[in-house]
């Protein structure tokens, strides 16, 4: 379920180094930065506590305004994926949760699976990724205006 993450780093690659902790002039407009480093927060407080039980300490409003490099942010991601391995290997998608989401991220009247955590997780991470290309596209049409 679980892929890499190099699609979250393009902007520091492929563009001037502070581009990605740059968000464009847009009200609530995050940097490609803080949407990755969200990201990264998403898929370890989902599936490493909601999923596994594991106690992560997550500061989500910190979250939206973090900045940093790629090579930061990929070995945190990497560290990421090692843990999140760990913590799904041997769950079934049946199993439920270890832990409950908070009562405001609730979904749908029905049990929550780790299968529906996942699909959660994917599902915003998708929508992410998209935010984190926009953003990128709006960059660089600021920097050739």
């Amino acid at each position: 379920m679980i892929c890499g993450p190099p699609a979250w780093f393009s902007c520091d690659r492929q563009d001037r180094p502070s581009i990605g902790n740059t968000a464009p002039p847009l009200p609530g407009a995050n940097s490609p930065y803080a949407i990755a480093y969200h990201c990264v927060g998403v898929a370890d407080y989902w599936l490493g506590h909601v999923v596994a039980g594991r106690h992560v300490d997550r500061d989500r409003p910190a979250e939206f305004t973090a900045e940093g490099d790629a090579r930061r942010l990929r070995r945190e991601a990497d560290a990421l994926f090692a843990r999140l391995e760990a913590d799904l290997d041997g769950t079934l998608p049946s199993d439920p949760p270890r832990n409950a989401p908070p009562a405001e991220f609730e979904g749908p009247e029905r049990p929550l699976s780790v299968q529906g955590v996942q699909l959660h997780v994917l599902e915003e991470l998708a929508q992410h990724h998209g935010q984190v290309q926009i953003t990128r596209d709006l960059l660089r049409a600021g920097e050739s205006a």
